[in-house]
Parts: structure tokens; C-alpha cells; sequence
């Protein structure tokens, strides 16, 4: 079943982030509000494939039944394991599989993986390939990528789109652009009309500093694509999916109170011996907004287990209740 052909247009996506879109995550994001489809974090698909790897990858796919529809977004150097990965995928009961051509990461790319696959186009063919090979066709099959290595090259797009996908969603920078130029949203129109022509069928979605749900409902509307992703924004809003944000007009209390909740959720989801390093992604999300919240934010990072987090935000909420 393609579950993209059930989702609104246009719809909107939690972008795929390492060490952040977690099941954990991923839950909270459900309590505040839910994006139309979910991505995990990406899972090397060697490790994945391998007895000794398995089980310090596999945590970037886990769900549970709630997180739904979700696309599990994968990457890697040996496109067999793709074929591998994908089938064990569809026996997971995910909606879709993503396989990450954008991560310009420099030990990722020295790998000749993610974003180095712009320049090996062979070979991305082979790894599109063999991931079908895996799905059978069961679920959608999607990319994600970036305008091109060193300079936009739509040439790499329209290659994609011959590739006889269901979904692709670019990031609207190259990947020496990294994210320290504003998004390159002025070739969105030539990749549609690319999509027209070639492959009507794949829908488009856009990715590249989308702060609000209504900038990217104007996006979307401007140049017609399907849908839009968003990644940094959920660190300004973690209701940033929902029609009208309350966050601005959240207390701290329940800022702190929902940090909380994550936290525990962490705790339980991943066990009392889990680095809590991750967490510390998060206190800029809701450890914000209000007075104190720099030195607070500052204690936190410095702690190193559960207790001594939540006690500081325990400490913190008593010392200003009345706030």
C-alpha cells in the first residue's frame, strides 16, 4: 500500500536528524503536534546487515505503534545490504523507506556514501535498485538529496527522477553549502517542471529553512510542491506541525514539565545505563522563553545522569513558581 497517496496536500514532514527524531521524540512530537508523516533518524544499512552491528544500529529504527505513517530513511557503502535492510523494513511495518543521497558530512561522504552519490551516479542506480529489490513493491520508495555536490546541477535531479520514484524530497542547498547559506528555494519551479515532464507520478517535497507551518503552507502554494519538511524549526516549536502554536504562550513550567516528560520517556525507552548526552540536543527547546532560561540551559548541559537533570529542574521550578 502507498501511503503517501493518502496524505493532504500539501503535507508536512518531520525531517530525518541524528540523534534527535527518535521513537522518544517522535512520541512527544505526537503529544504536541504530529507532522502528516514521520522519518526516523538514518540507519547505516552495513551495520544493520551486520551480526556484530545490528544491535547498536537497529535503535535508530525502532517505533512503536503510534508513529504513524513512518518512513525509516537509510544510507550505507554496499548496495546488497540495501536489498536486506529494506525487506527486514517491510517485516517492521514501515509505511516507506528513504535512502539518504544528501548528508554532507565529511566521513560520511569520504565513504562514498550520502551526498558523494551525486557524483557516482552509477551507483546510486545500483543502491535505488537493489532497494526495490527488498520492498517488492509492498511500500513507497523515496530520496532524499541536495541540489548537487558543488554547484546546483539539476542534471543530478532530473536523474533521480528517472529513477521511477514514489517520493523525493530535496534540501535546497549543494552539500558544500552545508546550512551556511539561506536555502536555494528559487530552483524549486525547474525541478517541478523537471517532475512534470519526466515523472509526474513522484511527488516533491521541499526542505530548507522552514521555520512556521505557514511559511511553509506559502511555499508550498508558490511553487506547488507536495509537501514540505521541516528540521531545525521544531527547535524553536515543538508544536511547529499544528495549525496555531501555542508555544509562545506556554509558562515555564509547562516548558520544564514537558522537557521532563522526554526525559523519563528517554530514561525508560532507552535504559538507566543510555548516555544522556542526546538530551542535551532537546534543552534548547524547552529550556527557552523565559528568565533564567540561559543559566539554566548551561547547569543542565553540564550534568551527566538522570537524577541530577531532573533535580535541577525540579530545583529550578520550586525556586520559581511563582515566575
Amino acid at each position: 500500500m502507498n501511503i503517501l497517496n493518502q496524505l493532504p496536500r500539501p503535507f508536512f514532514v518531520l525531517a530525518p536528524m541524528d540523534d534527535v527524531t527518535d521513537t522518544v521524540f517522535r512520541q512527544i512530537m505526537l503529544e504536541t503536534a504530529p507532522p502528516d508523516l514521520f522519518y526516523t533518524e538514518f540507519m547505516n544499512v552495513d551495520g544493520f546487515c551486520s551480526p556484530v552491528g545490528k544491535k547498536a544500529v537497529a535503535k535508530k529504527v525502532k517505533k512503536t505503534d503510534k508513529e504513524q505513517p513512518i518512513i525509516a530513511q537509510i544510507w550505507g557503502k554496499t548496495p546488497v545490504n540495501y536489498q536486506q535492510t529494506a525487506r527486514e523494513l517491510v517485516q517492521l511495518g514501515y509505511d516507506g523507506v528513504d535512502i539518504n543521497m544528501g548528508c554532507p558530512v565529511k566521513t560520511v561522504v569520504k565513504n562514498g556514501c550520502c551526498s558523494a552519490l551525486i557524483n557516482d551516479r552509477d551507483k546510486a542506480k545500483i543502491i535505488i535498485d537493489q532497494t526495490k529489490k527488498g520492498l517488492d513493491g509492498d511500500i513507497p520508495i523515496s530520496v532524499k538529496t541536495r541540489l548537487g555536490w558543488k554547484e546546483v546541477d539539476l542534471s543530478w535531479i532530473e536523474f533521480l527522477l528517472t529513477q521511477d520514484l514514489d517520493m523525493l524530497t530535496i534540501h535546497m542547498r549543494t552539500a558544500r553549502d552545508m546550512s551556511k547559506v539561506p536555502a536555494r528555494w528559487e530552483y524549486m519551479e525547474q525541478i517541478i517542471s523537471l517532475r512534470d515532464k519526466i515523472s509526474p507520478g513522484t511527488l516533491i517535497v521541499g526542505n530548507g529553512d522552514v521555520e512556521t507551518k505557514e511559511q511553509g503552507l506559502k511555499l508550498a502554494k508558490r511553487y506547488s510542491v507536495d509537501g514540505i519538511m521541516i528540521g531545525r524549526g521544531v527547535f524553536k516549536d515543538p508544536y511547529i506541525f499544528g495549525d496555531s502554536s501555542p508555544w509562545e504562550n506556554i509558562s515555564m513550567l509547562d516548558k520544564l514539565n514537558l522537557y521532563k516528560k522526554h526525559i523519563n520517556l528517554y530514561k525508560n525507552t532507552w535504559g538507566d545505563a543510555a548516555k544522556i548526552a542526546p538530551l542535551n540536543k532537546f534543552c534548547k527547546i524547552y529550556v527557552n522563553g523565559f528568565d533564567g532560561a540561559r543559566e539554566l540551559r548551561d547547569r543542565l548541559m553540564h550534568v551527566d545522569n538522570y537524577q541530577a537533570l531532573t533535580d535541577e529542574i525540579d530545583n529550578y521550578i520550586v525556586n520559581h513558581s511563582s515566575s
